[in-house]
């Protein structure tokens, strides 16, 4: 199965651009996770009907034009917001079948403020929290999104004048050495080593993408009793419509 993540920074925008379906439909993926779909029910364009997926799962924010994820799925599930937070800025779509328990998540930025630093923090710890008791259930478990941090300085461009930034903060990249020891692993490193210079985001200034002056913050993490399943991981930086790309994985489910 072929599992794709994409943060497009906005459904209406992006669902506008002449490649955007056939982008899509090229993935020939069984699951599409987006964030930042920035759009309430109502706002949802109508072609996302013709991307060929059987059902279609959304949990937007209340906040207008604010945060937001969608689901798209070729395969049977059960389907709920975030079971382990308050999820009104809607951030999180889980889905369950079978052993499975697989994530689309918009992790929260804390580059605004220190409250929203502190915010991002509290919901990465919901969330370990949370992942540890689905663990002790012997459940089989996919994360997938844009978690908003790099992990090591290999995952961008300039670490060290980023070293006091939300996104590449201590505080935040031991979280995800937490989520690592509690039994997770990150699919893309798991593939691929210590491969340099691959991205999924890239500012909109300074021709960053074209220089490739990026971050990888988005991310599969697959729970250690599924990493063996894991075919293959990868970055589809050749897509464009957004300032981040896909990224993906094919899992032998």
């Amino acid at each position: 199965m072929r599992f794709i993540s994409w943060n497009v920074n906005g459904l209406r925008a992006i669902s506008q651009k002449e490649s955007f379906i056939s982008d899509v439909k090229s993935f020939n993926c069984d699951f599409l996770g987006i964030q930042e779909i920035k759009a309430k029910e109502e706002q949802f364009p109508k072609i996302i009907n013709e991307l060929g997926f059987k059902q279609i799962q959304a949990n937007s924010a209340q906040r207008a034009g604010y945060s937001g994820v969608m689901s798209f799925l070729n395969f049977d599930c059960i389907s709920n917001k975030a079971l382990f937070c308050d999820d009104n800025e809607g951030r999180v779509l889980e889905h369950s079948f079978n052993d499975c328990v697989l994530f689309n998540i918009y992790f929260p930025n804390g580059q605004s403020s220190d409250e929203r630093l502190d915010y991002k923090m509290k919901f990465y710890d919901d969330f370990l929290l949370y992942l540890k008791k689905l663990l002790a259930l012997d459940k089989k478990i996919i994360i997938c999104g844009d978690v908003n941090t790099a992990h090591r300085a290999i995952d961008l461009t300039h670490p060290k004048a980023n070293e006091k930034t939300s996104g590449f903060l201590p505080i935040e990249r031991a979280w995800i050495d937490e989520l690592l020891k509690a039994g997770f692993c990150d699919s893309f490193r798991y593939v691929n080593g210590d491969i340099e210079n691959k991205y999924s985001w890239w500012s909109y200034r300074a021709n960053a993408r074209v220089k490739n002056v990026g971050w990888r913050i988005d991310y599969f993490f697959v729970s250690n009793n599924l990493k063996d399943k894991i075919k293959d991981a990868f970055i589809l930086d050749n897509i464009y419509g957004s300032d981040h790309c896909p990224v993906g994985i094919d899992i032998d489910l």
